[in-house]
């Protein structure tokens, strides 16, 4: 027995300190930035995301200005949302704006077909998100009926938001306490218009937003940047069908939805909290078809588009899984865990070497729903890893791109391999230099000799989020069991960055 256990203990040694090797050349600044809109957020009426969640019962003794509750707003003001996403997703296409205005008490009920069957009580409409995204310094993109809607409710919509004329609809939004116009400037035409949104071919929804777009006027100091609903994953027909038929100067984007799927099966997707190694790899497998699809679409759009002026809106992504046992299961509410941090880093930093195309991307959702930055429990609130991602990538947010070539080792299970490591890099007014990098390697640490061509660095600092199993998660009673943490195992040899990353671990380093 002591000798097994000895063999037990040698093994469990000899893992945790594996170690293979890669390198990174920085090969020069690019002639774009990395949007800060690739870092934006989504609000859909679905489960406990803005009821419960932004916007709470008047007496629960949190902070709240009116009943936004603050220390949610204060935890997204510090990593620096660039934009908020709403009313939906699938609620989009059955929500009528006018049901949220004007006093509450007299505002129509309506029910969330979409989501749960639970009555919607519209107290949280279109003034009080408006509300929200001023608290959070953000801007609003707000998603239009197109779906059960009519091409007048959407004009109406944007007239009553961003028009100062004596109009009727002018003069209601004074009525209801906002005498200056709103100035919203991201639209959603539709959402996901092969689905929930209306089941609708792409050749019939060219038409339709041809249509929409065509009412959606721009009012002083408010020009439009309207965003087609665009395809499901891999439906590259439905991205070539928009790109050949709808003008580019019609439109500022083009979406695009992928979920990360552990299993692969929508029907039982995996725990969010109890998975093996082998569901583990298949799980980043999943995650980085986001490459894939990026490339491709990009691709299409590119024949229709060589000047890159229509942007691809990623705007629903994340993982997706099995809702918490217990819970309602339409109200998609699940844990997070190391495991989605890393998804979450590897997925930005796709998106942030492809952000010549990708100018635009909304995590799915921001609060008590899917892959969550926040969840609360009455008064209480916690960050998830993914949280901490988004605070430590909040650096790169219109920052100069920086070309990259990455040798990675591989990480493998059953024969099957993946990159280990992924990377990004950008270079931001002040001329500091940020390198995010992630280790997907459960077992591993992988040293990364770095090299940055052209590009002058005395001193590397860095943070580091990572946590001894793949499964752990923050909870309520233990709310910073992941968190970020200074890292040093970063130096200067000969001339390079040499990175030490620990196994299953994201970084994020500033060189001065």
């Amino acid at each position: 027995m002591r000798k097994l256990f000895l063999l037990m203990l040698i093994g469990f040694r000899l893992g945790a300190f594996a170690q293979s090797n890669g390198s990174v050349t920085v090969t020069g600044v690019s002639d774009h930035i990395i949007s800060k809109h690739i870092y934006g957020q989504f609000a859909e009426h679905l489960g406990r995301g803005i009821y419960d969640g932004f916007w709470v019962d008047k007496n629960l003794p949190v902070k709240k200005q009116d009943r936004i509750r603050l220390d949610v707003v204060e935890a997204l003001k510090k990593i620096k949302i660039p934009n908020l996403r709403w009313p939906g997703g699938c609620f989009a296409d059955e929500y009528h704006w006018r049901d949220g205005i004007g006093p509450r008490l007299q505002r129509p009920k309506m029910v969330n077909t979409n989501w749960g069957g639970i009555t919607e009580d519209n107290s949280f409409g279109t003034h009080e998100f408006l509300a929200l995204c001023k608290l959070l310094n953000t801007e609003p993109y707000i998603a239009g009926n197109v779906g059960s809607g009519t091409v007048e409710e959407m004009s109406k919509w944007i007239e009553y938001l961003n028009s100062n004329s004596t109009s009727t609809v002018a003069n209601m939004r004074k009525q209801n306490g906002h005498p200056e116009p709103y100035k919203v400037t991201f639209w959603g035409v539709g959402n996901e218009s092969w689905g929930c949104g209306g089941e609708m071919t792409p050749d019939y929804y060219v038409n339709q937003f041809k249509r929409y777009a065509s009412f959606a006027k721009n009012y002083p100091g408010a020009s439009l940047k309207k965003i087609a609903s665009g395809a499901n994953s891999d439906d590259y027909n439905w991205t070539e069908v928009c790109m050949k038929n709808i003008p580019n100067s019609m439109m500022w984007g083009l979406s695009m939805h992928y979920y990360t799927i552990p299993t692969g099966n929508w029907n039982k997707k995996g725990s969010a909290t109890s998975f093996d190694e082998k569901e583990y790899f298949n799980t980043m497998v999943n995650c980085f078809k986001m490459e894939e699809l990026v490339t491709k679409h990009s691709a299409i759009m590119d024949k229709y588009d060589p000047a890159k002026k229509v942007a691809l809106a990623v705007d629903e992504w994340g993982i997706w899984t099995d809702p918490e046992p217990g819970t309602n299961p339409g109200f998609l509410y699940q844990q997070n865990s190391l495991r989605d941090a890393l998804i979450a880093a590897s997925t930005l930093n796709i998106f942030n070497n492809h952000s010549d195309r990708v100018r635009m991307a909304e995590l799915a959702q921001t609060v008590n729903v899917l892959q969550a930055l926040i969840l609360t429990e009455k008064t209480k609130m916690i960050l998830t890893p993914t949280y901490h991602v988004f605070d430590m990538y909040k650096v790169h947010q219109n920052a100069k791109y920086l070309n990259i070539a990455l040798n990675s080792p591989n990480y493998e299970v059953d024969g099957k391999s993946l990159k280990a490591v992924n990377v990004s890099a950008s270079q931001d007014a002040a001329g500091k230099i940020h390198l995010s990098l992630v280790n997907i390697d459960m077992n591993k640490t992988v040293t990364i000799s770095t090299e940055l061509k052209g590009l002058q660095w005395k001193t590397v600092t860095g943070q580091i989020l990572t946590s001894a199993n793949i499964t752990d998660v923050n909870t309520f009673s233990q709310p910073s069991k992941i968190t970020l943490r200074n890292f040093t195992g970063a130096k200067q040899e000969n001339g390079k960055l040499v990175v030490t990353l620990p196994a299953k671990s994201v970084v994020t380093l500033e060189l001065n």
